[in-house]
């Protein structure tokens, strides 16, 4: 249960009589903090193809936009789980720079140095916001609603992550990625990489998208076995805790 003094925005005043739909709609926030960043993360990959599919200046904007709404809904539910009180300072540390390098892609959209060091950062943020999900599922033996959520909210954190790695990737060794039937890799945009990032992470194989750069190879390989590992563990204990609780 989130304490009262880390709820993601304050209750209105006690007043007499059943509560407001407002107050119940801020009760659900702060009772499933995972579930806000799954379903925010989830109604990204549906709209980001109409900011993808634009051309120029418009396109870098929406990017931009979108990456800041991703880091407000992640600054929230790290906020929300509090898993340590390291996580809470480290993504505040993370967060401020990726901010300023997000807002400076859309300005400098052709900067290989601040597109580099975004991603990068981006990816660290991702990926320490995953590892306090992870804390949150693991700090006791009693599977709650919102820890159901963030097993899925894990995830796409995860898969997320990834796609920034793959981004740093391709500006240190250029054409690392291509499409498959493509005589020249080129360069691959972020959601292309993040296709190819949630069909590693689920281990489908149904990405067109392959690595052909021994380093970017290397980093497939490395997720391949943290999907594996996750559906293995996290999963698993989760399913078993659940199970447990019905046969008590």
């Amino acid at each position: 249960m989130v304490s009262a003094s880390l709820e993601l925005w304050p209750s209105s005043p006690r007043r007499a009589g059943p509560p407001s739909r407002l107050d119940r709609l801020r009760r659900k926030v702060n009772e499933l903090p995972c579930a806000l960043l799954l379903f925010a993360q989830l109604a990204a990959l549906v709209a980001y193809p109409f900011v993808e599919t634009r051309a120029g200046d418009v396109r870098e904007t929406g990017r931009a936009v979108f990456g800041l709404i991703g880091l407000l809904v992640l600054f929230l539910a790290v906020r929300a789980v509090r898993a340590t009180p390291a996580l809470t300072w480290v993504a505040a540390v993370l967060g401020g720079p990726v901010v300023v390098l997000t807002v400076a892609e859309a300005v400098w959209p052709e900067n290989s140095t601040v597109a580099f060091w975004s991603a990068l950062l981006h990816a660290i943020f991702y990926f320490y916001t995953g590892y306090g999900l992870l804390r949150y599922m693991f700090a006791d033996n009693w599977v709650t609603r919102d820890e159901l959520y963030a097993t899925g909210a894990t995830f796409t954190v995860v898969a997320w992550g990834f796609a920034y790695l793959y981004v740093a990737v391709q500006i240190l060794w250029p054409n690392s990625f291509t499409i498959y039937g493509e005589a020249d890799p080129g360069t691959r945009t972020w959601f292309e990489l993040l296709y190819l990032s949630i069909t590693t992470m689920t281990s489908t194989g149904l990405s067109d998208i392959i690595a052909v750069e021994p380093h970017a190879r290397a980093f497939v390989l490395l997720q391949q076995i943290a999907g594996m590992l996750y559906v293995a563990l996290v999963v698993a204990r989760l399913v078993g805790l659940t199970i447990a609780r019905f046969r008590q």
